[in-house]
């Protein structure tokens, strides 16, 4: 298979453009209604969060859905109006709300026993983290990006030029905002939450990405030290590109398959962990084929540049 990817090159771009260009309403959207780009989980903002299954979900017996509701209804009364409420797969309740303690706690669980149906108390999940703990973690996560984003311009300056590097950056941005971009929108549409799981996820999503565009480099890089006076920086540029496709496009299949088999049936906590990798795997290859290749060969162009 050939590509012809520098004839339409604005075309690749202008997609990228409407996807973040997307991302970025929902992520202001978002930040109205959260006060933050993504909608926040526990991880980050603290509290505490109950999941319960019903018992009749257990033995297979359930005959009708959890009313969101009447749930509410219950948690105005215990003055807990802001939680946020969730029902998966229509028995399992999910409540993130402020700190509770024992108590508290105790008597919420006992109003919904006996106001929605019997919970089984085998599957009962508490999660509970504190504020500080919260922004610790957002803290931590925010700098180990900066640090991989400083770490991989310091590696391609070294190994290639700086324009390189520059562009690598590039596609490596487009993968975080269009992976951030599709959260910003399902914490909208969906009540999805991000947590320190998203953030890993990032990180893996850079590396990987990262590793694909330094492919395209080499082969680009090579081929412009045998041909740059035979060919156009765009002829070299096609043809690194179509001459490691083959790998790329195996790469990211290989990598994909077990991350749908996660997302399919890893279960609620690693569902959005997946999802998020599948997202941003996809845009990384994207990038490093689309974006970051064409944008080097657009600013050579622009600058008269051959030698890579």
């Amino acid at each position: 298979m050939q590509l012809n990817i520098m004839k339409w090159e604005r075309l690749w771009w202008s997609i990228s453009a409407l996807i973040i260009a997307g991302g970025i309403i929902a992520m202001i959207i978002s930040y109205t209604t959260f006060k933050a780009p993504l909608r926040p989980g526990l991880d980050f903002i603290g509290g505490t969060r109950l999941q319960l299954q019903l018992a009749c979900a257990v033995e297979g017996t359930c005959e009708q859905s959890i009313d969101v509701g009447e749930v509410r209804e219950i948690l105005n009364q215990q003055e807990l109006g802001n939680s946020t409420i969730q029902v998966l797969e229509g028995n399992i309740l999910s409540i993130r709300t402020k700190n509770l303690d024992v108590d508290e706690r105790s008597q919420l669980q006992q109003e919904l026993n006996e106001k929605i149906g019997d919970f089984d108390s085998e599957t009962i999940q508490i999660d509970t983290v504190g504020p500080t703990i919260g922004q610790e973690l957002f803290e931590s996560g925010v700098l180990a990006l900066l640090v991989s984003f400083f770490g991989i311009i310091v590696y391609l300056s070294v190994r290639f030029k700086f324009d390189y590097a520059f562009f690598a950056i590039l596609a490596l941005v487009h993968d975080i905002l269009v992976t951030a971009g599709v959260f910003a929108v399902l914490g909208l549409v969906a009540g999805v939450e991000v947590d320190s799981l998203f953030l890993v996820a990032l990180l893996t999503i850079i590396g990987f990405s990262v590793n694909d565009t330094v492919v395209i480099y080499d082969r680009i890089r090579e081929n412009t030290d045998r041909y740059s006076e035979e060919l156009s920086i765009n002829e070299i540029v096609e043809n690194s590109v179509n001459q490691t496709l083959g790998r790329s496009i195996n790469t990211t299949l290989t990598t994909l398959l077990p991350l749908i088999a996660i997302f399919l049936f890893g279960g609620e906590t690693l569902k959005f962990f997946a999802l998020a990798l599948i997202l941003g795997f996809i845009a990384g290859s994207y990038s490093s084929i689309f974006i970051a290749s064409t944008s080097l060969a657009w600013w050579r162009n622009r600058q008269g540049l051959a030698k890579g």
